[in-house]
């Protein structure tokens, strides 16, 4: 869902149904929208078939030329026969193809991004087509063309719209501020919330504030009477990690972390309903899933593996130090050097 993110400078906040093409038509004579739109997507260069700079020396190849020439121009007029009115081009146009679409009122967009084309590619329900299967018959390419509501390009922002594709149902969140640091601030926060929405969909989620942490620890601190020594004391860590990120969303709101987190302690043990925790505005303690904060099951779950396999590497790198100190002593046995200063090789 974080692909459907698209961060402009300028822009209005917005959520519309189709894809956005980053790139302008290629004159303003082009028209500027179409709409029923019929789109044909070339996966290649929309140009002539090249010839060496030797072989157009030749009489031969100079006809040759002529011929790759009329031949092309015969295969544009194939895609304006066939009611093609916009065009999206991986690479460049000729000269040759942009005339003869500009006459016809074809709008063309060249040096697509291949993310770019490839949504729109979906949306539409196109298949891309390179510049030899132009060689094919009108009723073959019919079956590569694509299919919108509308098309049409935006000045201020410089970019293609695409609306209402008959392909599949594609959606974007454009997201805009006054300064492009601003912009990517922005963008980079909705990309992390698309993110998130997506992972609640796909594993669930749990209640959020600090809320699921708080239980997780409570049931963390009846291991202590099972436990004895450093392991005890590992997993009183534990329980004190577990209790950070409610003490910090309450001193973060400005209240007491350790008055607010005994509260959410007691009322807890007191309800046995895990999804309480501080509502920030008023420092009460209410039940998270009634006020709508929530957290993905699946980011709660990666974060805690995460912390665990990072404490547990930290304190094997300290085992392994210890090994190496050790193995780095002399053997019990081993022959003294009769000089203490050369180098021992």
């Amino acid at each position: 869902m974080s692909d459907t993110i698209v961060a402009v400078e300028g822009a209005e906040n917005e959520v519309f149904m189709g894809v956005i093409v980053e790139r302008e038509r290629v004159n303003k004579q082009m028209p500027r929208e179409v709409t029923a739109a019929k789109i044909l997507v070339v996966d290649d260069a929309l140009e002539p078939e090249e010839m060496e700079e030797e072989a157009l020396g030749t009489e031969a190849g100079f006809a040759r030329y002529l011929e790759l020439q009329e031949e092309f121009k015969q295969n544009i007029s194939k895609i304006i026969n066939l009611g093609v009115n916009v065009v999206f081009v991986d690479r460049g146009i000729s000269d040759i193809a942009e005339e003869m679409f500009s006459d016809a009122g074809v709008m063309v967009v060249q040096r697509v991004a291949s993310r770019d084309l490839r949504q729109a590619e979906e949306h539409i329900g196109a298949r891309p087509i390179k510049r030899t299967g132009l060689k094919k018959d009108p009723q073959e390419i019919e079956k590569y063309l694509g299919h919108a509501e509308r098309v049409y390009e935006d000045e201020k922002l410089e970019h293609v719209r695409i609306v209402g594709g008959k392909g599949k149902p594609m959606a974007t969140v454009l997201v805009g501020a006054a300064t492009e640091e601003v912009v990517g601030e922005r963008e980079r926060i909705a990309q992390d919330a698309a993110s998130a929405v997506q992972a609640a969909i796909n594993g669930g989620v749990v209640p959020g504030g600090g809320a699921i942490e708080m239980a997780v620890a409570r049931d963390v601190e009846q291991l202590k009477a099972s436990v004895k020594g450093m392991s005890a004391y590992g997993v009183a860590c534990v329980v004190e990690a577990l209790k950070k990120p409610l003490s910090q969303i309450v001193a973060n709101a400005g209240f007491n972390p350790l008055e607010k987190v005994g509260d959410v302690v007691a009322a807890q043990a007191e309800s046995g309903r895990d999804s309480l925790a501080i509502d920030c505005d008023t420092g009460e303690v209410r039940d998270m899933f009634e006020m709508g904060v929530v957290d993905p099951t699946l980011v709660k779950t990666h974060a805690l593996k995460a912390a665990g396999e990072i404490a547990e590497a930290i304190l094997r790198i300290d085992t392994i130090i210890k090994k190496r100190d050790e193995g780095g002593t002399q053997k019990e046995g081993a022959p003294e050097q009769a000089d203490a200063g050369e180098p021992d090789f």
